[in-house]
């Protein structure tokens, strides 16, 4: 199958996955927090986070059903964490995915309550499995650690203390290495988790390089992108004075640092048999435009 194939084919079976467990919340809890919860993961994005996890599981032979329902429970964090990003005392975003930002759609207080009931929905679904094993014992808490205060709000935190400061590399790649890369990794990890830690070295390393390729690519295409191509409202960084790799590098350092994580994580990605699919998606990637 070619990479395109294979991707619709792994995005497919994650939309399937997600639609049946978005069907499952409580009809009797409020329809406004159900349906700011549905509007904030439903219908958006490329699925980066989920197809890794699913790629990855099939590279390392894992139970693919049940890293389907792990993608879940990532996009629902990294939904959630998007959700708090664009709030008035985050960056104060109106856009995301191409439309109205969930506080913008339902109100700043439901969307600090929709984001808190992601995060905690996405822990329901990975406890409601049957059969839990040690290997998913793990993966949970793999994705607590990577998404709690010393993971992405670690990094979040970092980037609203460095935010209009004379800050550096060193700084950068603190607030990359935990905003982003932490949930570039996780899907990854928790693939390797239900393989009793196939490859998890290799794999934490691939995944700290993606992400920081990831965002520095981002960082570019604020500078260089609208609001119709990326979904959110550009020139949003240098407006903020927040920290980036262009600020710190330069435009054309930047290109050079995001090429430097790329082929590294190629360079590992390589020696893992199986990769090929992992190895395009990077290259996906690195060259995407929005």
């Amino acid at each position: 199958m070619d990479f395109n194939g294979q991707y619709n084919g792994y995005f497919e079976r994650f939309e399937k996955k997600l639609s049946e467990i978005l069907a499952s919340l409580n009809t009797s809890a409020p329809a406004l927090i159900t349906d700011a919860m549905r509007y904030s993961v439903a219908g958006g994005g490329k699925r980066i986070r989920p197809v890794l996890c699913l790629s990855a599981a099939d590279m390392l032979s894992a139970d693919i059903e049940k890293a389907c329902t792990y993608a879940v429970a990532v996009e629902l964090i990294h939904s959630y964490s998007l959700v708090h990003d664009d709030l008035p005392a985050m960056d104060n975003d109106d856009y995301r995915r191409g439309k109205f930002s969930t506080h913008k759609k339902f109100g700043e207080a439901v969307g600090i309550l929709a984001g808190d009931a992601l995060l905690n929905f996405a822990f329901e679904v990975c406890l409601g499995q049957e059969n839990l094993t040690d290997c998913d014992f793990a993966a949970m808490k793999i994705l607590a650690e990577s998404a709690g205060y010393s993971g992405m709000i670690a990094g979040q935190v970092l980037d609203l203390q460095y935010e209009k400061k004379d800050a550096g590399e060193k700084e950068l790649y603190e607030i990359y290495s935990n905003k982003t890369a932490k949930l570039i990794t996780v899907p990854l990890l928790i693939a390797s988790a239900l393989c009793s830690r196939a490859y998890y070295e290799q794999l934490e390393r691939v995944g700290y390089h993606l992400g920081i390729m990831f965002q520095i690519v981002d960082d570019l295409l604020d500078v260089s992108g609208d609001l119709a191509t990326l979904g959110k409202t550009p020139h949003k960084d240098e407006k903020e004075d927040k920290l980036t790799s262009v600020k710190v590098f330069g435009k054309t350092g930047a290109v050079k640092n995001a090429k430097f994580h790329y082929e590294s994580a190629l360079e590992i990605l390589k020696k893992i048999p199986g990769s090929t699919f992992l190895c395009e998606l990077a290259n996906k990637i690195y060259g995407r435009n929005s």
